[in-house]
């Protein structure tokens, strides 16, 4: 599995980014505060989501390749009182944990993502949980007016993780092949390609340091290229903030084919 961080690493993080979610739910004036960044939710019903959520991959996790029934349905409800609400998030993480640590980076595991760039196993289902945790923990801090970046390594690692999971796919671009290319002011850049094949993201050299990466440069420049910082690029791509926070160069308007586009695979 491509990834900047060790599989210790990732579980580490992933408590993290959980205790930072339930501090910004503990510091909620009200729990039905809709939350900006997801509007159809309160901040109760994205704390229900997370600790149901966390409890059905620990269950999928715990099954290995075949899926596994739904971890919610015999798990208790989420409380609505305050610290019956946060300990019941801090066990559903722990569940997460202890079925991670059980199987290990490597053992097979059911995944919606066959046809991506990430494999099938319980490691890429612990980045792939990490980047849940820190994007909807962006959504609880926003709902309590106090959002803070993800921190560095949990974002550059976010970049990849949801261009090779998110975005991977085999099924056609239905319009004329292009390329978007991620930058980084940290210093990391990917490049994602859409043609008949589908999507593929590579890493690529950051800007200046092999001619030819930045849109509108040479024949096989991007399409479009967008350069900020890793917390930002997570955020863009997982529409929690908009574009002009960030520096586009390129056809912009290709941005929202992709968000449109549905491939059948």
């Amino acid at each position: 599995m491509t990834t900047s961080l060790a599989f210790p690493a990732l579980l580490r993080l992933i408590e993290e980014r959980s205790s930072a979610f339930r501090a910004a739910v503990a510091s909620a004036p009200s729990l039905d505060a809709q939350v900006p960044s997801c509007p159809e939710w309160t901040l109760f019903d994205l704390a229900q989501y997370i600790g149901e959520g966390r409890r059905d991959w620990a269950a999928t996790v715990a099954a290995g390749p075949a899926p596994a029934k739904s971890a919610a349905e015999d798990a208790p409800a989420a409380p609505r009182e305050r610290e019956a609400l946060s300990a019941w998030l801090a066990q559903s993480t722990e569940h997460l944990l202890d079925a991670l640590r059980e199987a290990g980076p490597d053992r097979g595991c059911w995944t919606w993502w066959a046809a991506s760039q990430s494999p099938q196993t319980c490691g890429a289902v612990a980045r792939h949980q990490l980047q849940q945790m820190a994007v909807h923990t962006y959504d609880a801090q926003v709902t309590v007016g106090a959002p803070e970046p993800l921190p560095d390594d949990v974002a550059l690692d976010g970049v990849e993780e949801f261009l090779f999971t998110c975005v991977a796919t085999t099924g056609a671009w239905p319009h004329k092949p292009t390329a978007f290319d991620f930058h980084a002011t940290e210093g990391h850049s990917w490049r994602l390609t859409v043609d008949g094949d589908g999507a593929r993201s590579t890493r690529i050299p950051a800007p200046g340091t092999t001619p030819g990466t930045a849109a509108g440069e040479g024949p096989d420049a991007a399409g479009v290229s967008v350069h900020g910082a890793a917390s930002e690029l997570v955020l863009f791509v997982y529409d929690r903030i908009p574009a002009d926070r960030l520096r586009l160069e390129g056809d912009a308007a290709l941005f929202d084919l992709l968000r449109e586009w549905e491939p059948e695979e």
